[in-house]
Protein backbone atom coordinates (compact mmCIF):
# COMPACT_ATOMS: atom_id res chain seq x y z
CA UNK A 1 0.00 0.00 0.00
CA UNK A 2 1.44 3.56 -1.07
CA UNK A 3 1.05 6.06 1.60
CA UNK A 4 0.20 9.73 0.35
CA UNK A 5 1.49 12.16 2.80
CA UNK A 6 1.44 16.07 2.13
CA UNK A 7 2.67 17.99 5.67
CA UNK A 8 2.21 21.68 5.70
CA UNK A 9 5.12 24.11 6.63
CA UNK A 10 4.00 28.19 7.54
CA UNK A 11 7.71 28.82 5.23
CA UNK A 12 9.66 27.09 2.97
CA UNK A 13 13.00 26.96 5.01
CA UNK A 14 11.10 24.41 7.50
CA UNK A 15 9.97 22.42 4.61
CA UNK A 16 13.21 22.10 3.23
CA UNK A 17 14.58 20.72 6.49
CA UNK A 18 11.44 18.55 7.00
CA UNK A 19 12.56 17.19 3.34
CA UNK A 20 16.06 16.69 3.98
CA UNK A 21 14.99 14.37 7.11
CA UNK A 22 12.83 12.56 4.92
CA UNK A 23 15.85 11.70 2.59
CA UNK A 24 17.90 10.71 5.70
CA UNK A 25 14.57 8.32 6.68
CA UNK A 26 15.42 6.94 3.22
CA UNK A 27 19.18 6.32 3.72
CA UNK A 28 18.05 4.67 6.72
CA UNK A 29 14.94 2.75 5.60
CA UNK A 30 12.59 4.18 8.06
CA UNK A 31 10.55 5.48 4.92
CA UNK A 32 10.86 4.13 1.09
CA UNK A 33 10.21 6.84 -1.49
CA UNK A 34 7.92 6.78 -4.62
CA UNK A 35 8.39 10.47 -5.05
CA UNK A 36 8.85 13.51 -2.89
CA UNK A 37 8.96 16.67 -3.36
CA UNK A 38 8.20 20.53 -1.77
CA UNK A 39 6.09 22.58 -2.63
CA UNK A 40 5.90 26.29 -2.11
CA UNK A 41 4.15 29.11 -3.07
CA UNK A 42 5.17 32.67 -3.53
CA UNK A 43 3.99 36.10 -2.24
CA UNK A 44 2.09 36.31 -6.08
CA UNK A 45 0.76 32.87 -5.58
CA UNK A 46 2.59 30.87 -8.33
CA UNK A 47 3.65 27.15 -7.21
CA UNK A 48 6.92 26.40 -7.36
CA UNK A 49 8.28 22.52 -6.92
CA UNK A 50 11.58 21.20 -5.78
CA UNK A 51 11.92 17.48 -6.26
CA UNK A 52 14.93 14.97 -5.29
CA UNK A 53 16.10 13.32 -8.40
CA UNK A 54 18.56 11.09 -5.62
CA UNK A 55 15.27 8.47 -4.61
CA UNK A 56 16.62 5.28 -5.00
CA UNK A 57 14.89 2.66 -6.14
CA UNK A 58 11.81 4.43 -7.97
CA UNK A 59 10.71 2.38 -11.08
CA UNK A 60 9.09 3.71 -14.28
CA UNK A 61 5.76 2.68 -13.38
CA UNK A 62 6.07 5.00 -9.75
CA UNK A 63 7.79 7.61 -11.03
CA UNK A 64 4.54 8.26 -13.87
CA UNK A 65 1.96 7.14 -10.80
CA UNK A 66 3.84 9.88 -8.58
CA UNK A 67 3.64 12.35 -11.66
CA UNK A 68 0.33 12.07 -12.15
CA UNK A 69 -1.05 11.98 -8.77
CA UNK A 70 0.96 15.81 -8.50
CA UNK A 71 -0.36 16.74 -11.54
CA UNK A 72 -3.89 16.39 -10.14
CA UNK A 73 -3.17 17.27 -6.91
CA UNK A 74 -1.01 20.45 -7.79
CA UNK A 75 -1.01 21.65 -11.40
CA UNK A 76 -4.74 20.48 -12.94
CA UNK A 77 -5.62 21.55 -15.46
CA UNK A 78 -2.05 21.78 -16.05
CA UNK A 79 -1.44 18.09 -16.56
CA UNK A 80 0.48 17.89 -20.20
CA UNK A 81 1.04 14.10 -19.25
CA UNK A 82 -2.75 13.18 -19.78
CA UNK A 83 -5.03 14.77 -21.87
CA UNK A 84 -9.45 14.02 -22.46
CA UNK A 85 -11.14 10.76 -21.56
CA UNK A 86 -7.69 9.34 -20.27
CA UNK A 87 -7.49 12.22 -17.65
CA UNK A 88 -11.04 11.88 -16.45
CA UNK A 89 -10.81 7.80 -16.10
CA UNK A 90 -7.44 8.64 -14.14
CA UNK A 91 -9.05 11.20 -12.02
CA UNK A 92 -11.93 9.08 -10.94
CA UNK A 93 -9.77 6.32 -10.71
CA UNK A 94 -8.33 8.34 -7.64
CA UNK A 95 -11.20 9.81 -6.67
CA UNK A 96 -12.03 5.68 -5.25
CA UNK A 97 -8.81 5.31 -4.30
CA UNK A 98 -8.05 7.98 -1.63
CA UNK A 99 -6.98 10.81 -3.59
CA UNK A 100 -10.43 12.57 -3.68
CA UNK A 101 -11.76 16.13 -4.38
CA UNK A 102 -11.87 16.51 -0.22
CA UNK A 103 -8.06 15.88 -0.12
CA UNK A 104 -7.17 17.82 -3.25
CA UNK A 105 -8.92 21.02 -1.04
CA UNK A 106 -7.62 20.08 2.04
CA UNK A 107 -3.82 20.25 0.24
CA UNK A 108 -4.69 23.58 -1.32
CA UNK A 109 -5.63 25.15 1.88
CA UNK A 110 -2.78 23.88 3.16
CA UNK A 111 -0.85 26.00 0.38
CA UNK A 112 -1.27 29.29 0.67
CA UNK A 113 0.99 32.34 -0.51
CA UNK A 114 4.08 32.51 1.79
CA UNK A 115 3.79 28.67 2.75
CA UNK A 116 5.28 25.14 1.94
CA UNK A 117 4.92 21.66 1.55
CA UNK A 118 6.34 18.15 1.24
CA UNK A 119 4.80 15.74 -0.10
CA UNK A 120 5.52 12.13 0.00
CA UNK A 121 4.37 9.32 -1.78
CA UNK A 122 5.89 5.95 0.11
CA UNK A 123 5.70 2.81 -0.04
CA UNK A 124 7.03 1.46 3.45
CA UNK A 125 6.81 3.80 5.81
CA UNK A 126 7.62 2.45 9.76
CA UNK A 127 5.27 4.78 11.19
CA UNK A 128 6.62 5.32 14.77
CA UNK A 129 9.91 6.03 13.68
CA UNK A 130 8.74 8.28 10.71
CA UNK A 131 6.22 10.76 13.00
CA UNK A 132 9.49 10.66 16.05
CA UNK A 133 11.58 12.39 13.30
CA UNK A 134 8.80 14.92 11.87
CA UNK A 135 7.87 16.15 14.88
CA UNK A 136 10.81 18.21 15.41
CA UNK A 137 9.65 19.97 12.34
CA UNK A 138 5.73 20.61 12.96
CA UNK A 139 3.50 20.97 10.22
CA UNK A 140 0.21 20.03 9.39
CA UNK A 141 -0.20 16.41 8.35
CA UNK A 142 -2.47 15.50 5.53
CA UNK A 143 -2.46 11.62 4.71
CA UNK A 144 -4.13 8.90 2.00
CA UNK A 145 -3.60 5.42 1.25
CA UNK A 146 -3.63 3.06 -2.57
CA UNK A 147 -3.68 0.49 -1.81
CA UNK A 148 -1.53 -2.33 -3.81
CA UNK A 149 -4.13 -3.31 -6.24
CA UNK A 150 -5.22 0.47 -7.27
CA UNK A 151 -1.60 1.31 -7.66
CA UNK A 152 -0.96 -0.79 -10.03
CA UNK A 153 -3.96 -0.56 -11.84
CA UNK A 154 -3.27 3.57 -11.64
CA UNK A 155 0.41 2.62 -12.56
CA UNK A 156 -0.86 0.29 -15.87
CA UNK A 157 -3.47 3.08 -16.95
CA UNK A 158 -0.24 5.30 -16.66
CA UNK A 159 0.97 2.84 -18.86
CA UNK A 160 -1.13 2.58 -21.88
CA UNK A 161 -2.94 0.36 -23.67
CA UNK A 162 -0.43 -3.25 -24.86
CA UNK A 163 1.26 -3.47 -27.71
Amino acid sequence: MAELIVIGYDDQRTAEQAFATVQDLQRDYVVQLNGLAVVSVDAEGRTHVDTSSRIVGVSAASGALWGAIFGILFLLPGVGLLTGAALGGLVGKLSQSGVDDRFREQVAELLRPGTAAVVIMASKLTEDKFTAAMQQHGGTVLKTSLSDEDERELADRLAGPER
